[in-house]
């Protein structure tokens, strides 16, 4: 079974995730979208809460499953036979990045990194951006499904 893994916050998840999500789940058999666990980094969503909203957002994709991990990916990876780690890239500035962590991790585990394209209309799409609209009232709908967008607005309404 060729199994990959999408990791990132995901905080929250957006269309851009979505698109990038559902797209692998048309290349591998399964698809574990990981959530990482930062200690060290405030998120407007608990990991439970984010992993809940993935799986709400990807429910039609049955070869899809939602995990949490922390520490080095590759190592995930490897306790979970996945043999490649499915990246988004939305610029050059992404891929520059991207490209390091790509050649770390195979260099030392063996483990490939396959980038995809966000697709146009999501390419200017972050977690950031959606939560710093967000925060000030703005607009998401169209970056975010409505489960998210709503939860959105309640999370920022009691801050």
């Amino acid at each position: 079974m060729k199994r990959a893994v999408c990791p990132g916050s995901f905080d929250p998840i957006t269309y851009g995730h979505i698109d990038i999500i559902t797209r692998a789940s048309a290349h591998f058999d399964q698809v574990v979208v990981a959530v990482l666990e930062n200690r060290t980094k405030s998120s407007l969503f608990t990991v439970a809460e984010r992993i809940e909203m993935i799986r709400e957002t990807t429910s039609k994709l049955p070869n899809v499953v939602v995990d949490s991990w922390s520490g080095l990916l590759v190592d995930y990876c490897k306790s979970n036979n996945i043999e490649s780690i499915v990246k988004g890239l939305r610029a050059v500035s992404d891929f520059d990045y991207e490209l390091q962590m790509a050649q770390v991790n195979l260099q030392g585990s063996g483990v490939e990194t396959m980038f995809m394209a966000t697709a146009p209309t999501h390419s200017f799409l972050s977690s950031s951006l959606v939560k710093e609209l967000a925060h000030y009232g703005g607009d998401v709908s169209t970056m975010v499904p409505s489960s998210v967008n709503e939860a959105l607005k309640l999370r920022v309404a009691g801050k």
